[in-house]
């Protein structure tokens, strides 16, 4: 069952957010000309989408629950991506925000991104650390200080 409700969420969030919204309504307006730097889209699409796959098989085969605040793993998930960075499913989507940029050019898709960043930035701070921290207490602390929050550290 939790695999199907984290199928469900994917379809749902990614769908709405990283597809339809920037593809379907913010390709207007003020565009710049990538040229052939259009074609970095193509390794951030798939660097990013397949970051959020694998963070969604994390959080339901190891975690035991879904990437839904409403049904979140029972487990911390350390592993993984969440190995150099806290947050890997937004930076996969944010690198797929990027792509569609670079691929269309169109100034309202960054625009989206720095806005989905900021309030995304907000939910982590003012929801999703402190409901971690009262759940998994000196374990996430611990892990909190080994890992950074947006920008991933390779070791």
């Amino acid at each position: 069952m939790t695999a199907y409700k984290s199928l469900l969420y994917l379809i749902f969030e990614a769908g709405l957010f990283a597809l339809y919204i920037p593809l379907a309504l913010l390709r207007t307006g003020p565009r710049l000309e990538t040229g052939v730097i259009s074609f970095l889209a193509i390794p951030l699409w798939l660097i990013g989408s397949l970051t959020v796959l694998w963070c969604f098989w994390d959080f339901t085969f190891k975690g035991g629950g879904t990437p839904d605040p409403t049904d979140p793993p029972k487990e911390l998930v350390v592993t993984g991506p969440y190995r150099y960075v806290r947050n890997p499913i937004y930076v996969g989507v944010l690198l797929i925000f990027l792509g569609h940029f670079l691929w269309f050019g169109y100034w309202r898709l960054m625009t989206y991104a720095v806005v989905a960043f900021i309030g995304v930035h907000a939910f982590i701070v003012l929801y999703e650390e402190p409901n971690l921290k009262r759940k998994f207490g000196a374990v996430y602390e611990e892990y909190r200080k080994r890992v950074p929050r947006w920008i991933p550290k390779f070791r």
